[in-house]
């Protein structure tokens, strides 16, 4: 049986793009012969829709693009993902089903059992968990088909008390075909080869795994999606972070057709490591926040961007990757000094344009901190300079960027790191503003491992940029580490208690010291409130700020 994989990049509620390109694969694959095509998790309204499925009439266009994609079945099997209604009055009214179609008919629809409810998911409060199951036979072989979330129950501590394989197997099936939109952080990649080699030990049966591709708002798809034999070995492997189809042929004795790129799956399931590691997957983190700035434009119709370039690292890396993603030529920084600001930070930043080959102005903006001094002078009746006036700059040229985004239809890429947001060292409606968060979720001994991939072939970020303290300029001779503490101590911290959920004991366990911690946990809490006004952050840790972490703003917890 020659069975193609098709990994697809999806627009949600774009039914009639998806639907197309669906079928494009269809047509594809029946001319290279093949017998059956898979698809991802949800692919016809693609994932997450979230609460547009509470309408009916998105429902209705996602069962009539199955129709349309039925009408493409007549010599190929197809395996693609959507929701489906649940006949009965009990539970709620919607599957997040896989639809078998084959000679024009939907020969068999199976439900997704394991709704997750955690970090970015929460599936149980739109779909009804499968409560039968029953394999699908094809040309005569039988198929376990699995939605994601339902092969994920084998690990040591599983989170459901039912495991859907265990159900599948009383039907002795020959093969497991999961569909998947399994999303992208920098330790989910090697977990998740492990559980598919766990449930293709535990059964003895080879899995089909497809995973969906691309960027929805802040979550990136990174696909990977393969084929394992019994033998817990590879066979096909498709790309990460990019389209892609790959056939393969399953012979008749349950064996595959190997191809140059078989390799064993060895160890175990990777846990979070509890030492920080800002190298970890570096590449991928790059290619993951490449794509997510590139979707985030193409899916919104959002065609130019702007960045507030300081001479920092931060903005050196937002830029340097949107003209990356975007093309140089649809990138444009702005450039804000006031009388704080070094010659060297301009010049740093000018010279980041200039090998970038973006356009940038430069609008100094001390006449107008100083027109505002002036205007608030009787107000604050002589008080001292303090984070008032520094944010005051901050709010200035998060104003004249918006202006100019206003102005030319460009789209706002913040700047913000993870450990800033993390410790509240931001302005409101200042260097917070924007309409993406780009490094939102890097600490900053990411970003400065980011800036060493981007140039690892040649210098595009001034080396100055990279090696120089880090600093606001918002106050004479500001350092970041007037305010926080040095970013190799503070960032293994807030790794502990944010990606681990580890308490002040145990962080303090590892020998960092009693009164910081306390002080930077103190920081993380009280500073929600700064957070929840944020703007969506492309997401590559396993527990970023945004709809995976849901934490009270009013409350008392380590505050």
């Amino acid at each position: 049986m020659n069975i193609t994989l098709a990994q697809q990049n999806y627009h949600i509620g774009n039914f009639e793009a998806n639907t197309n390109k669906i079928i494009e694969a269809i047509r594809e694959a029946k001319k290279s012969g093949a017998d059956l095509i898979v698809f991802s998790e949800l692919a016809v309204c693609g994932y997450p829709p979230r609460d547009f499925l509470e309408f009916n009439d998105f429902i209705e266009q996602s069962l009539s693009s199955i129709e349309k994609i039925k009408a493409e079945t007549d010599t190929i099997g197809v395996i693609v993902g959507a929701p489906s209604r649940n006949p009965k009055p009990e539970g709620k009214d919607l599957f997040n089903s896989a639809y078998f179609l084959f000679e024009n008919e939907i020969k068999g629809i199976a439900h997704k059992t394991l709704l997750p409810t955690y970090d970015i998911f929460d599936e149980y409060r739109y779909f009804e968990p499968a409560n039968e199951w029953n394999i699908l036979t094809f040309k005569g072989k039988k198929f376990a088909i699995t939605i994601c979330e339902d092969i994920w129950n084998i690990a040591d501590n599983p989170l459901y008390r039912i495991c859907p394989m265990n159900e599948l197997m009383k039907q002795q099936p020959d093969i497991m075909i999961n569909v998947s939109a399994s999303p992208y952080d920098y330790l989910h990649g090697d977990n998740r080869k492990q559980i598919i080699a766990r449930n293709v030990g535990a059964y003895n049966l080879p899995m089909i795994y497809c995973n969906t591709i691309g960027s929805q708002t802040e979550i990136v798809f990174d696909g990977g999606s393969l084929v394992m034999n019994k033998e817990q070995e590879i066979v096909v492997e498709l790309p990460y972070f990019s389209e892609g189809m790959k056939e393969v042929v399953w012979n008749e004795d349950g064996s595959f057709e190997k191809g140059n790129n078989v390799y064993k799956i060895t160890g175990n399931k990777e846990e979070i490591p509890i030492a920080f590691m800002p190298q970890k997957e570096i590449e991928k983190v790059h290619a993951a926040l490449i794509l997510g700035i590139r979707d985030y434009f193409s899916k919104m119709n959002f065609t130019n961007a702007i960045v507030a370039s300081s001479g920092g690292i931060d903005s050196a890396v937002v830029l340097a990757l949107a003209c990356e993603a975007l093309g140089a030529e649809n990138v444009r920084a702005l450039l804000l000094p006031s009388q704080f600001s070094s010659d060297h930070s301009v010049n740093d930043a000018i010279q980041l344009s200039q090998n970038l080959n973006n356009q940038y102005d430069i609008i100094p903006i001390g006449k107008v901190f100083d027109s505002y001094n002036q205007s608030l002078k009787e107000v604050f009746d002589g008080l001292p300079f303090n984070v008032a006036e520094e944010n005051l700059q901050s709010r200035i040229r998060g104003a004249m960027v918006m202006a100019l985004s206003n102005k030319f239809g460009s789209i706002l890429l913040n700047t913000s790191n993870k450990s800033e947001l993390a410790t509240g060292y931001g302005t409101l409606y200042g260097d917070m503003a924007g309409g993406l968060g780009v490094l939102g979720d890097c600490y900053k001994m990411q970003v400065y491992a980011i800036a060493s991939f981007i140039n690892r072939n040649q210098e595009i970020i001034p080396i100055n940029i990279i090696t120089k303290a880090p600093s606001a300029e918002l106050r004479p001779d500001q350092k970041d580490s007037d305010s926080l503490p040095e970013y190799n101590i503070l960032d293994p911290i807030l790794y502990q208690y944010i990606e681990r959920r580890q308490g002040p004991k145990e962080i303090i366990s590892h020998g960092f010291d009693h009164s910081l911690v306390h002080r930077i946990l103190k920081l993380v809490n009280t500073n929600e409130y700064k957070r929840n006004q944020f703007c969506p952050i492309i997401r590559i840790s396993p527990k970023a700020f945004g709809v995976g972490r849901r934490m009270p703003i009013v409350g008392k917890y380590l505050g």
